[in-house]
């Protein structure tokens, strides 16, 4: 997919400092994140009331999301996990606690947590009410700052395809919430935004 050279050049910069400042967070400060994240979340009524969540395990300095899947699934909700494909086109699978999780080792890639379960194929995603994405900022518009390696890209094309339209809730970090982010044709808004100060909706475009 063709870039905006200036505005793919803005984002690799913005993609640095934020990367950066999540790399200066302590092992402390990062558990409290999770743990905060996990009861914020679920403050959003688009989370409280889904039934079907698809949502990722945090790697690295992401902000951590194991707390808020044992929580979703606490609360009776099916929760779906990608599997990356070589493609980096993205499975689901059932998360089925954190038993149901093996480190897979993709080439150049780091290693991920994956669920274990019967792959159920890329276009599952199209029946959740709610899909939670990984990213690094988003502006006060709702627009998403990702990692820049297109796999998101693809489900949310894969959802416009389908007609779908879960609620699309992203999880940063309190300071990741700024004031514009650099914006592509590709680009989709989100609905919400979720941090470990709390929540915050986006009006639809």
């Amino acid at each position: 997919m063709a870039q905006n050279p200036p505005t793919a050049s803005a984002k690799a910069e913005l993609r640095r400092e934020l990367l950066a400042a999540r790399r200066s967070l302590s092992p402390e400060n990062r558990r409290a994140a999770a743990a905060a994240l996990a009861v914020r979340s679920l403050e959003l009524p688009e989370l409280a009331g889904a039934r079907t969540v698809a949502a990722y395990v945090s790697v690295g300095t992401e902000p951590g999301t194991r707390d808020l899947l044992d929580a979703l699934r606490a609360a009776g909700k099916r929760v779906l996990l990608p599997l990356l494909l070589p493609d980096d086109n993205l499975d689901w699978a059932a998360y089925e606690g954190p038993a149901s999780l093996s480190e897979a080792a993709h080439p150049g890639k780091m290693r991920l947590l994956e669920p274990t379960g019967p792959a159920l194929g890329p276009d599952a995603v199209t029946g959740a009410d709610v899909v939670l994405l990984p990213g690094l900022a988003v502006d006060g518009r709702g627009m998403r700052l990702g990692r820049g390696g297109g796999s998101y890209d693809r489900v949310l094309q894969r959802l416009e395809r389908a007609g779908a339209h879960p609620a699309l809730v992203v999880l940063l970090y309190d300071d990741e919430v700024v004031a514009r982010v650099p914006e592509e044709p590709h680009d989709h808004p989100v609905q919400a935004v979720a941090t470990p100060s709390g929540v915050r909706r986006f009006s639809r475009p």
